[in-house]
């Protein structure tokens, strides 16, 4: 018999994307490890301290139970449920029904999924930051919605510009993506922002959902959430994660908070896509919302606040512009004007100084212009970084 040539085309809908940066530039950072290279790396926000003794505790006694292995509700236990919701009262003041109104999800990317889906058509307008998360982008895409940035600029404070939305087509508009405490800008929240959100919402009839894991980092004051907006509930989506706050990127635990209704349909589209998280790690979360002020105050204040200064002077060394006022895990800041394009000076601190920083340009064209430093790397590694950036700086100064 004659044999065919094989041939097997991806989906068109992959022609929208490319892998994700991360992704990509992970590999060739081990290759240059596997190579000896000992890269520094000062890309990822991925806290590297643990979760709390008693959350590490839970995990272990609830995992030898014989009975704890089995399939878990996709809604959560209600133990989770019920510490969500004792965590929105305790720290925003939001009041939250645990049975109608929360919605664990196994990390807030896995919501931008399900959000999308339930609400979002082939064709349908999203509207999403830049520079803004590049995920919110990506998923949008590959479900064949169609992306309409809106402008975050530095001379606005990173803020949405209201009065350019207002001009916009909005008759096509399902979503609006937002992000407060902003990633990557740590751009901090303002209630005055999160009341035009709500306002904008319910006279255009989209849906705002704003991610907001970054609110305990760096963060002495207030701790601002959109549901504390008046009728926000309506209008509004919020997620939050225990990755950032809680020292558990590798758990995958987030959720989202809402009206009933949406809950309900965001929980059509999960309940199809996954089922529940291992019921250890759900009891083991829960106990992790417990955790005390002064936990809260070590983990993600003191610890990186002495982490922020040697990201501002590794800032300094490279004579980037960044606002000190900057909240979150990450430093924002503009690459001098020398530079023809970020990757010029983040490829050369790479392959030279072998510590690998972010470019702005993957979070946006207004971000092009922008590095970003993590936070997340214990305080000898940032040294070490800063005096290899110091050397390399130091060759171009002595060259001139």
């Amino acid at each position: 018999m004659e044999s065919k040539a094989f041939n097997i085309r991806p989906a068109d809908r992959l022609a929208d994307v490319t892998e994700y940066y991360f992704s990509r530039k992970l590999k060739e950072v081990a290759a240059m490890n596997a190579e000896g290279k000992d890269v520094i790396s000062l890309a990822i926000g991925s806290p590297d301290m643990p979760p709390s003794p008693e959350t590490i505790e839970t995990l272990c006694q609830e995992a030898q139970k014989p009975t704890a292995h089995g399939y878990q509700p996709t809604v959560g236990i209600p133990e989770l449920r019920q510490a969500m919701a004792g965590f929105y009262k305790r720290w925003f003041g939001v009041e939250l029904d645990p049975k109608s109104e929360i919605q664990p999800l196994i990390g807030s990317k896995e919501g931008i999924l399900h959000v999308t889906l339930a609400f979002v058509n082939v064709g349908d307008e999203v509207l999403v930051p830049n520079p803004g998360y590049p995920t919110y982008t990506s998923l949008s895409k590959l479900l064949g919605a169609k992306i309409v940035n809106y402008d975050l600029l530095p001379e606005n404070d990173w803020q949405p510009d209201f009065d350019a939305l207002e001009q916009m087509d909005l008759s096509r508009v399902k979503l609006l993506w937002t992000n407060y405490p902003n990633m990557p800008t740590g751009a901090r929240a303002r209630r005055e922002t999160y009341e035009k959100l709500v306002d904008f919402a319910l006279r255009h009839n989209i849906i705002v959902v704003n991610d907001n894991p970054y609110s305990f980092i760096l963060n002495k004051g207030e701790h601002l959430s959109i549901l504390q907006v008046p009728r926000a509930k309506e209008c509004c989506i919020e997620f939050n994660s225990m990755s950032k706050s809680h020292n558990m990127p590798g758990w995958r635990v987030g959720m989202l908070a809402t009206n009933p209704q949406f809950v309900q349909w965001i929980l059509k589209v999960k309940s199809n896509i996954d089922s529940g998280t291992f019921r250890a790690i759900q009891l083991a979360a829960a106990k992790a919302y417990d955790n005390s002020d002064l936990w809260h105050q070590q983990a993600n204040i003191e610890t990186y606040a002495p982490r922020r200064r040697y990201a501002e002077e590794i800032m300094q060394v490279l004579g980037c512009q960044y606002d000190p006022q900057q909240t979150g895990m990450f430093l924002w800041g503009r690459i001098p004007d020398i530079y023809n394009n970020v990757e010029e000076l983040t490829e050369r601190i790479l392959h030279e100084a072998r510590v690998f920083i972010t470019p702005g340009f993957i979070f946006g064209s207004n971000g092009s212009r922008y590095i970003r430093i993590s936070l997340c790397a214990k305080e000898e590694k940032l040294e070490a970084a800063l005096q290899r950036v110091k050397k390399l700086m130091g060759q171009d100064i002595s060259t001139k």
